[in-house]
């Protein structure tokens, strides 16, 4: 047997000293003989202690600490209870003799002259324990774990001890991520216990020498994937992960933020002994592990929560492959992305069998860093998730938590929450002694809140017990709720007000008209036309349009600044049964014509100011406002039957997820729309609203007709003044403007602009369109306290809002968005 070893590290050693076309060459007749390098073993001694490479994985956690200094979320924290006497020296000594016995534990990390990063083994450094004190455990554990280690200085790890009495005590150890991982933190206790025995028995460990340090193992991990392994890897990946990697999108608590902080929690649980054994049982059934059980559940609960079918989960491994690297102290750990094609007609039968296969198939493909697969696949890369993957599941054999260091001194692990997180959500299993079935879930708190992870927790358990009882039921048959659940959707869902029969909105407004026919309606910088004159003007257009072929459903396009020629034309479209498609003058030509072939746009209204500027209108009739005369048409409204369903406008989506797309709204879902604003914000004749959103977003269509359909007074902001803070300060002292929305950007410019004191008249804010910052609502109701803030969310597809939240924090809704009777809690 040694002859054989002997033989094989000399080839090893030939390996490593041919050049790169000849270690090629070397691999490639070892994969003919039905071999590959993991077959060899790793020459030791080849690395140089002065300034050998770094592995893939460290290359990547050297690299993450370059972009973030201190992160503590690749730190390995733990905690022991000590009980019985405890001999301080010879546990320090215990530690130094772990130092000088690996030489992970005596490196540091610094740039070459080529601005590389390498690896140092230094002497044995002088270590020191720690005395730690405090009565808060977790908060001196949390600080203990999260205090920042500098790569470039050993040692990266660190020692503490709290002494409770003589006794009790708790030791802590944590240690970069860079020098170890979880195999080798079990490594470092159980020799730890050897060497501390041996120190207070005065005898030597009886420790055989470690056949090569991890330097080596970097070094040979290069050269074989370099030689054209890793590219015979990287085929398997590829095919496996294809050219796509998807995001997988968990319902959150909050908005994923534009940079990870890696804060994070744990929510630690136990398997009941019943449902453990079927988890074993259902295993032995399948011919598979508990791990594969656990993991396709996993990524039911996934599937179904997320409604993704594409689902990628990363997982870790020992990347230990090799006999010399099993007792070494280092970071071998390596990550696969395991990714299944779910189905909700597929059975937990079939979903085992396939996640059989694409694990057996990771494991015979496990060399590839993961480093090199995120560099070779060139996903999106953003500081906001992970890359290939952001969830991660993690199995475990895990021995006793007691450790026994002398027949006196017993000690047992400690669970500790670190406070990080490395991924959106990670979940954690482990077998322990007696068949015990354990785990956490570690989350990222930029994203989750405490009691979510509970719910999702039980969920987990409640499927697990589905898919064990019918592993051959579709697993989209599986209740994924519960009665609580129901109770609670039931409740929230109970929001159906009646707001009676369906009223087009131009009809409202010509019950306004009759009611207050001399009332200001309208007004754009020096001139303004009362409910009657508008309502003329409207009619008269209107019965032009319907000489000109507009109809019930007729699309009708209107390109124009804001001006009062502008409302004219979107009434007088609805009057006349069409329905309106704004087109933005300030939209490029080639979208403008987009949007009048897709829409199938015939008739075009438009006016002085932009008619020169339009776009190839070939194909379509244009109307200039200005210069058309409908003196001579009826000033009463023309008898139009309108259907509750018919379209009232059509705004195209931005098209940033693809081509710009029109969003249709049928006048019942503006009815019911706009009877909840008025209900939630009791518009009155005294009002004044500011007319200054782009007629192209969808915000602008409650400016246009609430106002008027509720006696109100519709105040046009001036081309370009809806930009400019001073401006619209101006205009609100002015026009004593009560009502008015804001963009969240555009809001901080407002409250930014210093002098509101002319703003007193505001008594509503409306934000929507982006993410409203607490901070900017907080500094808003400050400068404004005499007017509410709103925020509300919706997109154009469904009638302006779907959302309603006063900032106040006293009240939220659900927002109707269509149907002839609203949703209105």
């Amino acid at each position: 047997m040694n002859l054989l070893h002997d033989k094989a590290l000399l080839l090893s050693r030939r390996f490593l000293g041919l050049g790169p076309q000849q270690r090629r060459a070397f691999l490639d007749k070892l994969r003919e003989q039905g071999l590959d390098a993991s077959a060899l073993p790793i020459p030791p001694g080849a690395a140089d202690a002065e300034g050998s490479v770094l592995s893939y994985a460290q290359q990547r956690l050297w690299f993450l600490e370059q972009l973030q200094p201190g992160n503590s979320a690749y730190h390995l924290p733990g905690a022991l209870q000590l009980q019985g006497p405890l001999d301080e020296a010879a546990l320090l000594g215990a530690f130094g003799d772990l130092a000088q016995r690996h030489s992970s534990l005596r490196t540091r990390f610094f740039t070459d002259a080529d601005g590389n990063p390498r690896q140092c083994v230094d002497a044995a450094p002088a270590l020191t324990l720690e005395a730690l004190q405090g009565d808060d455990f977790t908060a001196l554990a949390r600080e203990f774990a999260q205090r920042p280690f500098d790569l470039e200085q050993a040692p990266l790890w660190r020692i503490g001890l709290l002494r409770q009495d003589e006794h009790r005590h708790v030791l802590l150890v944590c240690l970069h991520h860079i020098i170890a991982d979880g195999w080798s933190i079990q490594l470092l206790l159980t020799e730890l216990a050897q060497f501390y025995r041996a120190r207070v028995q005065g005898e030597p460990a009886a420790l055989a020498e470690l056949p090569l340090s991890y330097a080596d193992h970097a070094l040979w991990q290069r050269a074989c994937l370099d030689a054209g392994e890793g590219e015979r890897q990287l085929a398997y990946w590829r095919e496996q992960l294809g050219d796509e990697q998807p995001l997988l999108e968990l319902p959150c608590d909050h908005s994923r933020p534009a940079q990870q902080s890696f804060r994070g929690a744990r929510l630690a649980f136990r398997v009941e002994p019943a449902l453990a054994a079927r988890v074993r049982e259902l295993a032995r059934q399948q011919g598979c592990t508990p791990f594969t059980v656990l993991l396709a559940a996993y990524k039911v609960l996934l599937q179904r929560t997320s409604g993704q079918r594409d689902l990628r989960v990363g997982v870790p491994i020992a990347g230990r492959t090799q006999s010399e690297t099993q007792g070494l102290i280092g970071f071998f750990v390596n990550t696969q992305v395991l990714r299944s094609e779910l189905s909700s007609e597929q059975s937990f039968e079939q979903l085992l069998a396939q996640v059989l296969r694409t694990a057996q198939g990771a494991q015979a493909h496990q060399a590839l860093p993961f480093e090199q697969l995120v560099e070779a696949l060139a996903p999106e890369r953003s500081l906001s998730h992970n890359p290939l993957f952001q969830v991660l599941y993690n199995h475990q054999q895990r021995p006793q938590d007691s450790l026994q260091l002398t027949p006196d001194l017993r000690t047992e692990l400690i669970a500790l929450d670190s406070g990080s997180a490395q991924f959106d959500l990670a979940l954690h299993t482990w077998e322990g002694p007696g068949e015990e079935l354990a785990g956490n879930w570690n989350y990222a708190l930029d994203l989750f809140e405490a009691a979510t992870v509970e719910r999702l927790h039980q969920r987990f358990i409640r499927l697990l017990e589905q898919l064990l009882e019918q592993p051959q039921l579709a697993i989209g048959e599986h209740r994924l709720d519960d009665d609580q659940d129901c109770l609670a959707l039931t409740s929230f869902n109970a929001t159906r007000v009646d707001y009676g029969a369906v009223e087009p909105v131009h009809r409202q407004f010509e019950r306004r008209v009759q009611a207050q026919p001399q009332a200001i309606a309208l007004v754009c910088g020096e001139q303004r036309l009362s409910y009657a004159e508008l309502d003329r003007r409207a009619n008269q257009l209107a019965h032009h349009l319907q000489k000109l072929g507009v109809t019930r459903d007729s699309l009708v396009g209107v390109a124009a600044l804001r001006s009062l020629e502008m409302v004219v034309a979107l009434y007088a479209i609805l009057k006349a049964g069409g329905a309106y498609v704004p087109m933005d003058p300030e939209y490029p030509a080639e979208r403008l014509r987009y949007m009048l072939d897709d829409a199938g746009v015939s008739l075009l209204l438009s006016h002085d100011a932009v008619i020169d500027s339009l776009p190839d209108v070939s194909g379509v009739q244009v109307l200039n406002l200005d210069h058309l005369d409908v003196s001579g048409e009826p000033q009463s409204a023309p008898e139009v039957a309108i259907h509750p369903e018919q379209l009232a406008y059509l705004i195209y989506t931005s098209g940033s997820t693809g081509k710009p797309k029109g969003a249709g709204n049928s006048h019942a879902a503006l009815c019911n729309r706009l009877a909840w604003m008025q209900d939630a914000y009791h518009l009155t004749a005294e009002d004044r609203v500011l007319q200054k959103t782009p007629f192209s977003f969808d915000v602008s269509v409650w400016e246009f007709f609430w106002p008027l359909i509720s006696g109100a007074r519709l105040v046009m902001a001036q081309p370009g003044d809806h930009r400019d803070p001073a401006k619209l300060v101006e205009l609100i002292e002015r026009e004593k403007i009560s009502t008015l929305h804001f963009v969240p950007s555009m809001l901080a410019a407002f409250v930014g602009h210093g002098d509101l004191h002319g703003c007193e008249s505001l008594r509503r804010i409306v934000c929507s369109g982006e993410a409203l910052p607490a901070e900017l609502a907080g500094s808003t109701r400050q400068l404004l306290p005499q007017a509410e803030l709103y925020n509300l969310y919706g997109p154009t597809e469904a009638a302006i809002d779907v959302t309603h939240w006063r900032c106040s924090g006293q009240e939220r809704r659900s927002v109707p968005s269509g149907g002839a009777e609203a949703i209105h809690p």
